[in-house]
Parts: C-alpha cells; structure tokens; sequence
C-alpha cells in the first residue's frame, strides 16, 4: 500500500456536493480506514476564462493501484460526474489531481507526479499542509516552508460534510 494525496476542486453544478461526491467514489479505491480529507476552501479561478469561484480540497489514502491505475480511477470518477475537457482551465464539475503517489517522482507521458503546478497554488498547498503538516515533498522540501500567510488568506473555508 502507498500513501497518496489527491486535489479536488469543482465550480459547476452545486460544488461541494461534486467534492463531496468524489469523497465516496475515492474511499471505493482506498484502503480501509485510509481515507482522510482537508477542509474545503473557496478559491478564484486560474487563467481568463470567466467562471465561479471554486471549492477545493485534498484528500490522502493508501492505495495498491499503480500511478496509472490510479490516474485511469480518478479520471473514470471525474468522467461519471460529469467532466468536459473543452477548456483548459474552464470551468468544470470535477477535478481530481494526482499530487503525490508515496514519495515517488513519476514523468510519462499521461502523469506528472508530484503535480507539476503544486508548489504555486495555494488551493492546494493550504489544505495539503491541513492534512499533512509535517510533510517532506520527494524533492526533499518541507511543506512547512511553502506555506506563508499570504497564501492563506487567498483561501475562503466552504461549508462541508464529511464523507
């Protein structure tokens, strides 16, 4: 089993619900009692693409899928929610990031892994740093040392229930 991190984020089709969701569709592919998710936080959107702010979170769990299996089960979650890839960074109904895969660094053609944008979103370095404090990236650095308080107050809490 290897410990992983997955972001998620949705600003169509009632957000939280989507997030929430995903949350039961993930704790289908984790171990039993693995399953842990940060607060949801609402973020504005990256690029230029008018849209809603949206909701984000990162889930952690223990797998025994391989990384592509992986990518391939989150893809198939995203896909039954409903996801259009039409718009780089548009507007969608769900989003599920491989950010971390154990202390691996994994480059083919279908997966970047650590996620290749985490270092410069505080969507995903505030609720990462939530679940997981005391975490060293495979580059060897902290995840303490990412987060400030200017990255932070980006962040708004969204209401949730747990999964």
């Amino acid at each position: 089993m290897i410990q992983v991190y997955v972001a998620l984020g949705a600003n169509l089709s009632q957000p939280i619900e989507q997030l929430n969701n995903a949350c039961q569709a993930l704790l289908s592919i984790a171990e039993e009692a693995s399953f842990s998710v940060s607060p949801y936080y609402r973020s504005v959107p990256m690029g230029e693409v008018e849209q809603p702010d949206y909701v984000n979170a990162v889930a952690t769990f223990k797998t025994d899928l391989a990384p592509l299996a992986l990518l391939d089960a989150l893809q198939k979650i995203e896909n039954e929610q409903g996801r259009l890839r039409t718009l780089r960074w548009g507007p969608r109904t769900l989003d599920l990031d491989l950010l971390l895969y154990g202390n691996e660094q994994i480059n083919l053609p279908r997966l970047t892994v650590p996620h290749y944008g985490m270092k410069q979103r505080s969507f995903v370095l505030v609720p990462l740093f939530d679940l997981s404090p005391t975490l060293v990236l495979p580059d060897e650095v902290p995840l303490s040392s990412l987060i400030t308080d200017a990255l932070v107050a980006e962040l708004q809490l969204a209401q949730q229930s747990e999964p």
